[in-house]
């Protein structure tokens, strides 16, 4: 429930920011950057200490595993397994860490006219603040295209392979049989009540301090 909470609050504010950035609305981009960077810091902590499938040491595997993956995907019938398999556990890791990239460039970030700027612009000289800028628009580039082969990979799974990845992401039930998923423990309500309360510290700490 965690991980599907964060997948789609993710999606709904990455488009709010869009939008917000694309008509200069900075107040309200600023505020859905903080919101991202809530989530980010629950997403790193509920890695290590979530759910069985959350957690950052079960799905992120060797860049052999992954390619040993992908030579089983010619194979048919496809056999799914719970959480992700060993490519798409490379795909989250990587669009974590664009993710914490983009938003830490827009902490520093300063426009060309230096009127707006994120919470820690004071610490970098005003070129330095433009990079970061710079680099805070680069990163949303790079992250559309992760979401345009992240798109792609499920389109491909479902009309390929005929296994529904959305539907699980939406509703939170496997329509088939998933290997192993039947002994899989659920992450604690009181650990994820934690969670939250460290990354309101943060975002707290670090947009509002």
């Amino acid at each position: 429930m965690y991980i599907r909470l964060f997948h789609w609050l993710l999606v709904a504010l990455l488009t709010f920011s869009w939008w917000s950035g694309e008509q200069h609305e900075m107040e309200w981009h600023r505020l859905s950057g903080y919101a991202i960077l809530f989530l980010l810091v629950f997403r790193i902590y509920w890695g290590f200490v979530g759910s069985s499938t959350a957690r950052f040491g079960q799905f992120v595997r060797s860049p052999r595993s992954a390619f040993t993956y992908l030579q089983t995907l010619r194979t048919r019938p496809y056999r799914a397994t719970a959480g992700h398999n060993p490519v798409g556990g490379w795909s989250v890791l990587l669009m974590i860490v664009s993710l914490i990239a983009m938003v830490t460039a827009g902490l520093f970030a300063v426009d060309v006219d230096g009127l707006e700027s994120g919470p820690l612009a004071d610490y970098v000289s005003f070129d330095q603040g433009r990079l970061a800028a710079d680099l805070h628009g680069l990163l949303f580039n790079l992250l559309l295209t992760l979401v345009a082969l992240h798109i792609a990979a499920i389109l491909y799974y479902l009309l390929r392979l005929r296994h529904n990845l959305m539907g699980p992401m939406i509703h939170g039930r496997s329509t088939i049989y998933m290997e192993g998923a039947a002994d899989l423990p659920v992450g604690s309500p009181w650990k994820a009540l934690v969670g939250l309360l460290i990354a309101a510290a943060c975002t707290w700490a670090i947009g509002f301090r």
